[in-house]
C-alpha cells in the first residue's frame, strides 16, 4: 500500500510523507513499512516506533441501539489481562517479546527491527515493557534531505512451544528479513498478487466504480484466506474483532465456491482443518443424545461457543454444509483422495447424526427431521425445516455414495474407514432409506415450499409499520416477538433453491421467490447475494442487480452499519458467487459446467475465469455472443444455453447470446440454431 502526503503546519512549514506497507503473503510472519519525511525546512523530527501490547480491557459490546439491549455480534470486552510477557530481548534497534495467553496458554513471540537512512545526524533511544516498547529515532533534519525508516516486524505463534522458542524464531526471521530487505519483500508480493488476479480477476466492462468495488471484494477475499493452513477463516476474517474470531458456515456456503475455483488448495486445508475438530464434533453428538457428530454452529477450536441453542447449536444444518462442500470440492476439482483421507470419515459421522436425529412418521412413514433451526436466524427450533430436510438428504446419498465407491475403487481406504468408525454395512442402506423417505414440505394451494412445517400458519409480520430505525429487528424486538411471525433474517428455502437448484424448475423458484423475498429483512449480510443468484436466474433482472448491489457495497458504502467491526467475508465470497453463478448463469451439478448469462443491461462485458478438473477456462459474455476458451488442460465438454459446446486448445470458441425465457424454461437464441439438444426454443 503506498500513501503519500504533504502537511503545512500553522506556521506555513510543509512536511511530506510517503509510505510504502505490505503483511507479505509469501513470508507468514513478516510485515514491513517504510517510511520516508522530507520537510521543506531544518528542523528536528522525532520518529516512534512502538510495540504496542493492546488489551482490549474497554469493552466493545457497548448497548447498539436506544432500548439499552447490546449487539451479540460485536466483540466482547476482555476483564483480564490478556497477554503476558515471559521473555524479552532489547538490543539496538530491535524489541522481541515473548508472551501467553491467560486462558488458553497460547504463546507468541513478536518483534520489531529498523534500518534508518539518511544523510542528516540523528540517534536512537529504547524501551521495553510488556505493554509498550518503543525505539525512538532523532534527527536533526536539513531541507530537502530526505529520511527513510524501514520498520520490519514479526509474529509467530503455538499452541505448545515455549515463548522463549518463539522469541528465538523472532530473532531468526528479523535477520532473514533485514538481509533481503523492503524491496526484495514487495517483489515477492507483487509476484504472489499478478499469479492471484491472474485467477481470480473478474472484469465487468463499462462500469468502472462496480469494477473498483468488485476486486476490493475479491481482494478482501485474498487476504481472508491467504494462510488458512492450520485455521479456518473467520465471519470477518482479520479485519476485525466482532464474533471474536469465530468460525461459522461462511467458509463452506459462501468462501469455498471462489476458492475451489481460483485456488483449491486452500479449500483442501479448510476440509481438513474441520476434520481435525471431528473429535470434539463426536464429544459434541454425545452432549446431545445423538450417534456420530456434531460440529459446533461457532467455535474457534472445534467447541462450541454459541451460548444461544436456539440461534446456535439447533442449526444442524452445519453438518450438511459442510458435506457439501466436500462433494462440490471433490467434483469440481476431481480430488478423490480427499474422499479417503479425510471426507469420508466426516461424511460418515455427519450422516450418522442425520439417521439419529430423524425418525420414520408411524402413519406417513416419511423421514422427519424436529427441532433444528435453518439459515433463518429470526425462525428457530422448528420441525422439518426444508433447508435442513434438503441438505440432510444430500449428505446421508453422499455418504452412503462414497463408502460404497471406497469399497469398491479404494479397497484400502474403505478398510481404514471401517476400522476408524466400526462402520456398519445396514447403516449405509438407513441412509439411503432415510434420503429417499425424506419429508420435503410442500404447499399444494401456494405451489411453494414452507421454510417448515408451520411456518406458513404464523402472522406476517407487519412490515408497513415498522420504521427502518427499527431494523436490524434483532436489536429492537425481544426473540419471541419475532419468532411468532413470518419474518426472515436471511435466504432459507431460497438458499436451498440456489445450491440444489437441478432439483427445481424455473416456475418452483420463481413461485417461492416471490413468497419469501417480502418476507426477507435482509438484516443479515449473508442474504442479499443469495437472492441476486436466483433472481438473476428467474429473469428479475433488476431485482438482482439491487441485491448484488447491496452485496457489493456491504461494507464499501457500511450498509449495515456494523463495518467499524470488521469486513463481511460470507458477503465478499458471495460477490463472487453473484458474479458467476448468477450474471454468469453458471451451473456445476453432477460434475459438468454449464452457462446461461444474464449480463446486466449496463454493462459491456463479464469476464472471468475458472479451475475445473485441471483445466483453465477463460470467459467472455456480452449480449451479443459468449466466448469460452481452453488456456490449460485436457479438452472438455460445456453446456451453453441447453447446447453441448467442445472446447480444446485450438481457439476460443464463440456461441451467440441466448435469452431465457423464465416462464418455462426454453431457451431463445439471438441466431437460429437447428439444434434438437437442450432446452426447447421458445
Amino acid at each position: 500500500l503506498h500513501r503519500e502526503l504533504t502537511w503545512s503546519s500553522p506556521a506555513g512549514k510543509q512536511v511530506t510523507i510517503r509510505s510504502r506497507r505490505l503483511v507479505s503473503f509469501e513470508h507468514r510472519h513478516v510485515s514491513a513499512v517504510e517510511y520516508e519525511v522530507v520537510l521543506d525546512t531544518d528542523a528536528p523530527v522525532v520518529l516512534s516506533s512502538q510495540l504496542l501490547n493492546r488489551q482490549d480491557a474497554v469493552a466493545t459490546d457497548e448497548p447498539g441501539n436506544g432500548n439499552g439491549k447490546a449487539d451479540p455480534r460485536r466483540a466482547k470486552g476482555f476483564t483480564q489481562r490478556v497477554l503476558n510477557a515471559r521473555d524479552h530481548i532489547n538490543k539496538d534497534h530491535r524489541v522481541v517479546t515473548g508472551y501467553r495467553t491467560t486462558n488458553s496458554r497460547m504463546t507468541l513471540g513478536v518483534g520489531m527491527d529498523h534500518i534508518l537512512e539518511t544523510e542528516n545526524q540523528w540517534f536512537a533511544e529504547n524501551s521495553w515493557s510488556q505493554d509498550l516498547s518503543k525505539v525512538v529515532f532523532t534527527i536533526e533534519a536539513k531541507a530537502g534531505v530526505p529520511i527513510r525508516l524501514t520498520k520490519f516486524s514479526t509474529y509467530h505463534t503455538s499452541r505448545s512451544v515455549p515463548a522463549i522458542e518463539l522469541v528465538d524464531r523472532s530473532m531468526r526471521t528479523l535477520d532473514r528479513t533485514m538481509r533481503e530487505g523492503y524491496t526484495s519483500m514487495e517483489t515477492a508480493q507483487r509476484e504472489y498478487l499478478s499469479h492471484f488476479w491472474d485467477r481470480a480477476d473478474i472484469v465487468v466492462g463499462a462500469e468502472p466504480r462496480v469494477q473498483q468495488a468488485v476486486r476490493w471484494n475479491i481482494f478482501q477475499l485474498c487476504q481472508a484466506s491467504a494462510r488458512a493452513e492450520t485455521t479456518g477463516i473467520p465471519a470477518k476474517g482479520l479485519t476485525g474483532q466482532a464474533y471474536e474470531g469465530h468460525y461459522f458456515w461462511d467458509t463452506e456456503i459462501y468462501v469455498a465456491p471462489f476458492l475451489t475455483y481460483t485456488e483449491s488448495r486452500i479449500t483442501r486445508n479448510l476440509l481438513r482443518f474441520r476434520h481435525s475438530m471431528l473429535n470434539s464434533a463426536r464429544d459434541r453428538a454425545k452432549e446431545l443424545s445423538e450417534p456420530g457428530a456434531l460440529f459446533p454452529w461457532r467455535t474457534i477450536n472445534g467447541e462450541e461457543a454459541s451460548s444461544y441453542y436456539a440461534a446456535g447449536t439447533a442449526q444442524y444444518h452445519i453438518n450438511a454444509d459442510i458435506a457439501y462442500a466436500i462433494k462440490s470440492y471433490v467434483a469440481i476439482r476431481g480430488d478423490s483422495d480427499l474422499l479417503a483421507e479425510v471426507g469420508a470419515e466426516i461424511l460418515v459421522e455427519t450422516a450418522r447424526l442425520w439417521a439419529g436425529l430423524g425418525f420414520f412418521g408411524p402413519e406417513s412413514g416419511s423421514f422427519h427431521i424436529h427441532g433444528v433451526t435453518g439459515p433463518d436466524e429470526y425462525t428457530t427450533v422448528v420441525n422439518d425445516n426444508t433447508f435442513t430436510n434438503l441438505m440432510a438428504r444430500e449428505n446421508l446419498r453422499y455418504a452412503a455414495e462414497v463408502v460404497e465407491w471406497l469399497k469398491e475403487h479404494r479397497p484400502d481406504a474403505y478398510r481404514h474407514i471401517v476400522h476408524e468408525t466400526k462402520l456398519k454395512n445396514d447403516e449405509v442402506l438407513y441412509w439411503r432409506r432415510a434420503a429417499e423417505a425424506m419429508y420435503i414440505p410442500y404447499d399444494k394451494e401456494r405451489g411453494i415450499h414452507p421454510q417448515d412445517e408451520n411456518f406458513l400458519e404464523k402472522e406476517v409480520w407487519d412490515f408497513a409499520n415498522t420504521p427502518v430505525a427499527r431494523y436490524p429487528l434483532l436489536l429492537h424486538y425481544h426473540p419471541l416477538v419475532i419468532y411468532r411471525h413470518q419474518v426472515i433474517k436471511q435466504a432459507d428455502v431460497v438458499l436451498a433453491m440456489v445450491l440444489l437448484g437441478d432439483q427445481f424448475s424455473i416456475e418452483q423458484k420463481r413461485r417461492n421467490f416471490d413468497y419469501y423475498d417480502p418476507l426477507t429483512t435482509g438484516d443479515s449480510s449473508l442474504s442479499a447475494c443469495v437472492q441476486a443468484i436466483l433472481a438473476a436466474e428467474i429473469g428479475y433482472a433488476d431485482k438482482a442487480l439491487e441485491y448484488f448491489q447491496y452485496a457489493l457495497l456491504m461494507d464499501l458504502a457500511d450498509v449495515a452499519g456494523n463495518t467499524v467491526d470488521g469486513v463481511h467475508i460470507a458477503s465478499t465470497g458471495g460477490v463472487w458467487m453473484v458474479l458467476t453463478y448468477g450474471f454468469g448463469g453458471m451451473r456445476d451439478f453432477h460434475g459438468k459446467l454449464s452457462f446461461a448469462p444474464r449480463i446486466p443491461e449496463s454493462w459491456s462485458t463479464l469476464e472471468f475465469s475458472l479451475r475445473f478438473h485441471g483445466r483453465t477456462l477463460q470467459m467472455v459474455f456480452n449480449h451479443e455472443e459468449y466466448s469460452f476458451e481452453l488456456q490449460e488442460g485436457e479438452p472438455i465438454s460445456i453446456d451453453v444455453c441447453g447446447k453441448e459446446v467442445y472446447l480444446d486448445h485450438t481457439e476460443a470458441v464463440k456461441v451467440p447470446a441466448c435469452v431465457i425465457s423464465t416462464k418455462d424454461g426454453c431457451v431463445e437464441q439471438h441466431q437460429p440454431s437447428t439444434s434438437e439438444e437442450g432446452l426447447p426454443p421458445c
